[in-house]
C-alpha cells in the first residue's frame, strides 16, 4: 500500500485554477464517499481550504489511484485533466507524510504559521472518517499530522503573531491605508474567516463595523461582539456606499459586482479599499476598474505575507525539526503494523494448537476440580505466550526490511500461516 496526495495548492497553482477546484464544506462528505467506492482507491481524505485541494490516498497501484484523483478534480473544476496536469502537485509515501505535516504546522501557508489550517486538517480528517474514507493507515497518518500541529504551536514562536488568513487581510489593509482608526469597515460573510476578519477590525480600532450575511441571524453574535451592525445582503448595496474598507469572505461565489457598487460610481469622491480572501473570489476582478476602488485579493495576500518569511525562518526551522521527528516515529509504527497480521495469525495458530491438545487430554483431566482446569489453561497460555514472544518482536522490529520478509516468509511456511 502506498500513501499519495494529489492535488493544487497556492504554490502549484494560480488563484484561477485554485477557485474551480475548491469544495465547499457541505459537499466534501460526498466528495469522499465518491473517491473511496473507486476501485484503485483504498482509503482516502479530502482537505480543501482557501489555499489548496488535495486528495490524500491509500492505494496498491500509484498511476491507477493518481488518474482517479486527476479525473476526479478535472471534474470539479470542467477541466480537462491535459490542461490540469500542469497545476498538479503529487508526492507519495514519505514525501506525501512530509507535506501533510507541513501542512498541519503551517510551514505550507502563504502566511506561515497560520493556525487555522491545524483545524481544517483534523475537519478533513473526522469527515474521511465519517464517510467510509478512513482505514488504519489514514488514521496514523492524520493523528501524527494534528500532533505535528500541535507541538509546532507549543514548542516554537512559529504561530505567534500574524497567524491566520483573516488577521494578515487586515494588517495588509492597515498598511496600505496606514491607519484604520476611525474608517467605515464592512465585513461580508459571518463564518470561521469572517469572524477572524471582525475581531482583527474591532482590534485594529475601526471606528465602525457592518457584518453582511446571507442569513443575517446567523451573524448576530458577531455583529454583538465586535459593537458592529447585522444586515443581509440585500442591504449591501447601501453598506458599500459609505464603507472605506470592505472584507469579503463568504462561501460561494460572485456576490460583488460592478453593478452592486453603482451608488458608489455616482459619488466616488470617497476611496474604497477592497480585500476578497474567499475562494471561490466574491468580488468580480471588473471592480478594480472602477473609480477610486482598490481590489486586493489572495495573491496580493501572499506576495505581502513573503515578507514577513524572513522574521521566522529559525522558527521554521525548528518545526522542521519536529517534522523530521515525528515523520520518523510515524515510518516506524507504519512498518511495525505491517507484521501485525502476521504476528496475530502465528497466535491464532498456537491458540489453535494449545486448545487442540487440551481437548485431547481432556479425560486425563477430568479429575481436576475447576481451579485445576483453571491454573492448565493459565499454564499452557504462559508457555505459549513466552515462546511467541520474541519472534513477535522481531518480526514488528524488522518489518518493512529485507531481513523482515525473509522472517516472514520463513514463519508463514514453518507454521503454515498462508
Amino acid at each position: 500500500m502506498s500513501i499519495i496526495v494529489v492535488g493544487v495548492n497556492h504554490r502549484s497553482a494560480p488563484l484561477a485554477v485554485l477557485e474551480r477546484l475548491a469544495i465547499a464544506p457541505d459537499e466534501q462528505a460526498k466528495a469522499v464517499t465518491g473517491l473511496v467506492q473507486r476501485d484503485n482507491i483504498r482509503e482516502v481524505a479530502l482537505l480543501s481550504t482557501c489555499g489548496r485541494t488535495e486528495i490524500y490516498l491509500v492505494a496498491e497501484r500509484f498511476h491507477g489511484a493518481y488518474a482517479d484523483a486527476t479525473e476526479f478534480l478535472a471534474d470539479i473544476g470542467s477541466l480537462a485533466v491535459d490542461d490540469l496536469s500542469p497545476y498538479l502537485f503529487t508526492q507519495h509515501e514519505d514525501g506525501a507524510a512530509t507535506h501533510l505535516f507541513e501542512v498541519a504546522a503551517g510551514l505550507d501557508s502563504a502566511v506561515i504559521g497560520e493556525s487555522e489550517i491545524l483545524g481544517q486538517v483534523r475537519s478533513a480528517w473526522k469527515v474521511a472518517q465519517g464517510n467510509g474514507g478512513v482505514r488504519s493507515t489514514l488514521d496514523l497518518l492524520f493523528r501524527r499530522a494534528l500532533r505535528v500541529g500541535k507541538r509546532a504551536r507549543t514548542e516554537t514562536a512559529i504561530g505567534r503573531g500574524t497567524a491566520s488568513i483573516s488577521h494578515a487581510a487586515v494588517e495588509m489593509a492597515t498598511e496600505r491605508l496606514g491607519s484604520l482608526d476611525g474608517r467605515r469597515v464592512l465585513v461580508v460573510g459571518a463564518g470561521e474567516m469572517g469572524r477572524g476578519v471582525a475581531t482583527a477590525l474591532h482590534h485594529a480600532g475601526a471606528g465602525s463595523i457592518v457584518v453582511a450575511n446571507r442569513t443575517p441571524s446567523r451573524g448576530a453574535a458577531l455583529a454583538e461582539r465586535v459593537g458592529g451592525t447585522l444586515i443581509g445582503f440585500d442591504g449591501l448595496d447601501d453598506a458599500f456606499a459609505s464603507a472605506d474598507v470592505a472584507v469579503t469572505c463568504a462561501s460561494g461565489d460572485t456576490i460583488v459586482t460592478p453593478e452592486l457598487l453603482a451608488r458608489r460610481t455616482d459619488a466616488p469622491a470617497r476611496p474604497l479599499l477592497v480585500v476578497d480572501i474567499a475562494v471561490p473570489r466574491n468580488v468580480d476582478h471588473a471592480v478594480s476598474t472602477l473609480d477610486g476602488v482598490t481590489l486586493l485579493d489572495l495573491d496580493d495576500l501572499r506576495d505581502w505575507a513573503q515578507r514577513g518569511l524572513q522574521t521566522r525562518a529559525a522558527d521554521a526551522d525548528r518545526v522542521r525539526g519536529i517534522v523530521a521527528d515525528e515523520l520518523e516515529q510515524f515510518l516506524v509504527e507504519s512498518t511495525a503494523r505491517l507484521a501485525a497480521p502476521l504476528v496475530a495469525r502465528l497466535h491464532e495458530r498456537a491458540e489453535q494448537i494449545r486448545e487442540a491438545e487440551l481437548r485431547r487430554y481432556a479425560n486425563r483431566l477430568g479429575d481436576l476440580d475447576e481451579a485445576g482446569r483453571a491454573a492448565v489453561d493459565a499454564l499452557t497460555k504462559a508457555i505459549v505466550a513466552k515462546l511467541l514472544h520474541s519472534p513477535s518482536v522481531r518480526l514488528r522490529n524488522d518489518a518493512g526490511t529485507p531481513q523482515g520478509q525473509r522472517n516472514a516468509a520463513a514463519v508463514s511456511d514453518l507454521f503454515e500461516l498462508e
